[in-house]
């Protein structure tokens, strides 16, 4: 008998038991899945959102004799906007006016000389006037030779630097008072090489210091209105990067090196990193329009972002890659060198 007043329980089987921990966990699952999705939702929309007046905002752009310059220049061209086109040389500055409207205009600019950077942000200024300049884009840049460290001498590792981190730096500065009056954008274009460095030592080296020169002028100029984006293309076929032209400076390279380095490596190595060198260049993308547009968002939304990595090998590979640990990408990225003559 059961005292009086209680109740019986139904018998259940087990198989019929629920587990409330499971529903909760299912439950959580489904709340972070709407909150990721809620998030991406507001990135995309606040993205979106474009700065107004386009049209009456001037946007300074270097190295626009060909490639990425040469293109975003006559993009933003077409889209109203002001531009004003540096060029290393007056033949370059004249094959972009003849494909430009004539609100493009063009001036001549070595960012390796501080009296042509002078003379450049004075043409400017005369320009821009009480407005300020809306756009800064430091795309001026150069490849020396795609070669081993060790190979290359002092001359070009200055050379190198000259063009892409000191004469970014010093267009900057040159620029800045006039961009700050505008509350306005600087783009300074780095590389995926500037994010995990695996060859070109030189030309990585000066990527690493733009993006460590942006990081600091961004949080520097913060109170100003300013904003800093940086632009990291993976691998993209562009003059910079003939395959011709990349090949003979390689091979000229290797000529150069002295004796006693060519004999540590030997020839047999030279000639295997030659064939993947080729292979490399002649997979590049050949879509400028990927970096670009990463360009002209950064100018025209009203949220930029700090960083784009541009083409599928940059967001895919390269930058999942960098988030290794530092021997296993290492292992990845030289797992099919080849080895050189007297390695141990």
């Amino acid at each position: 008998m059961t005292p009086e007043g209680t109740r019986h329980r139904a018998w259940r089987p087990c198989s019929t038991l629920s587990f409330p921990g499971e529903g909760g966990t299912l439950t959580m699952w489904l709340y972070l899945a709407a909150l990721v999705g809620l998030y991406y939702l507001l990135c995309w929309y606040r993205e979106r959102q474009v700065v107004s007046n386009l049209r009456d905002k001037y946007v300074f752009i270097t190295g626009c004799d060909s490639g990425f310059g040469n293109q975003l220049a006559r993009q933003l061209d077409l889209r109203g906007l002001r531009v004003l086109a540096a060029c290393l040389t007056e033949k370059g500055a004249e094959q972009l006016r003849d494909r430009t409207s004539d609100r493009l205009e063009t001036v001549i600019l070595d960012v390796t000389k501080t009296d042509s950077i002078a003379a450049a942000t004075q043409w400017v200024k005369e320009r821009v006037g009480d407005r300020g300049l809306w756009g800064l884009v430091n795309n001026a840049g150069v490849v020396h030779s795609p070669a081993y460290s060790e190979w290359l001498n002092m001359e070009v590792y200055v050379n190198v630097l000259k063009v892409n981190l000191l004469g970014v730096i010093e267009v900057t500065l040159s620029m800045l008072p006039l961009v700050r009056k505008a509350q306005g954008r600087i783009v300074n274009v780095s590389s995926i090489l500037g994010r995990i460095a695996f060859f070109g030592g030189v030309y990585c080296s000066s990527k690493y210091g733009v993006e460590a020169f942006s990081d600091v002028l961004r949080r520097e100029l913060q109170h100003f209105g300013v904003k800093i984006s940086m632009v990291e293309p993976g691998f993209f076929s562009t003059g910079m990067t003939n395959v011709q032209e990349s090949l003979e400076k390689l091979k000229q390279t290797w000529e150069e090196v002295p004796t006693h380095i060519k004999e540590s490596y030997g020839q047999k190595l030279f000639d295997a990193y030659y064939n993947q060198i080729k292979q490399g260049l002649l997979g590049a993308s050949t879509n400028l329009n990927l970096v670009t547009d990463c360009m002209e968002h950064a100018l025209t939304s009203v949220h930029p972002r700090t960083r784009y990595s541009s083409g599928w090998d940059a967001q895919f590979f390269f930058i999942p890659l960098s988030y290794l640990p530092t021997s296993l990408a290492d292992y990845i990225l030289t797992r099919s060198w080849p080895k050189p003559a007297q390695a141990v």
